[in-house]
């Protein structure tokens, strides 16, 4: 369980399920609990097809279209700063939590329709596993055996498939029970902590956008002769 040892704690810091519930329940505080537990299994789903095809097939998909890892990180730093910047400036509801529930037939069948575009984008992508937790995957999928079938491969392939799917889980029981973590912390206490979750993606993403402007500001430095 080596790679396991390695990946989840990179992964899960970078992921971070529990700052990201409080992101999650800002982002859909609108809907009501059934469809907000919809989004919450959607986006565990999502991540787990994101963080497993980034270790295998990440590189190559960059590599196919041209795509450098600073590159990724500049703009996937400017989505999430931008998504951030929105929600940190959105208007406070003043009708608390357990009293969005009630809505016309019409919303919800809006909302059926539109799940799991809106679980993708932008809940799983870039919210949860953004550039910065593509970049670690594809990293730690470098490490993979190259021998297809050989045992050492076959277990790379479990290690995987348990980290991710922990993650996963992590992802949808703290995002799927985001609403109750509100109602014990209150109206003011949930406005506060949205307010510094929205902050901290924001610093998050400017911090993304930076490491990859950084790089190839680098990379443009070693080119001069």
């Amino acid at each position: 369980m080596s790679f396991f040892l390695i990946a989840f704690p990179a992964l899960f810091s970078i992921i971070n399920p529990l700052g990201g519930s409080f992101i999650f329940l800002l982002a859909t505080d609108q809907y009501t609990p059934a469809v907000r537990a919809q989004l919450a299994r959607w986006v565990a789903i999502y991540s787990f097809a994101i963080v497993t095809g980034s270790v295998y097939i990440g590189a190559y998909v960059l590599g196919f279209f041209g795509i450098s890892i600073p590159v990724l990180r500049v703009a996937g730093g400017i989505v999430i700063a931008l998504a951030a910047w929105k929600m940190l400036n959105a208007p406070d509801d003043v009708a608390p939590l357990q009293e969005r529930a009630a809505e016309s037939a019409a919303a919800a069948l809006v909302e059926r329709e539109t799940v799991r575009r809106i679980a993708f984008y932008p809940l799983a992508m870039p919210f949860t596993t953004g550039p910065g937790t593509i970049a670690v995957a594809i990293s730690l999928g470098t490490s993979r055996p190259r021998d297809i079938g050989h045992l050492h491969f076959l277990a790379f392939v479990a290690e995987v498939a348990v980290t991710a799917l922990s993650i996963a889980v992590l992802v949808y029981l703290l995002y799927r029970w985001s609403d109750r973590v509100a109602r014990l912390l209150g109206r003011t206490g949930t406005n506060i902590i949205m307010r510094l979750s929205a902050f901290l993606l924001f610093c998050i993403g400017v911090q993304v956008l930076w490491s990859g402007v950084s790089e190839l500001l680098t990379l443009q430095a070693q080119s001069i002769p």
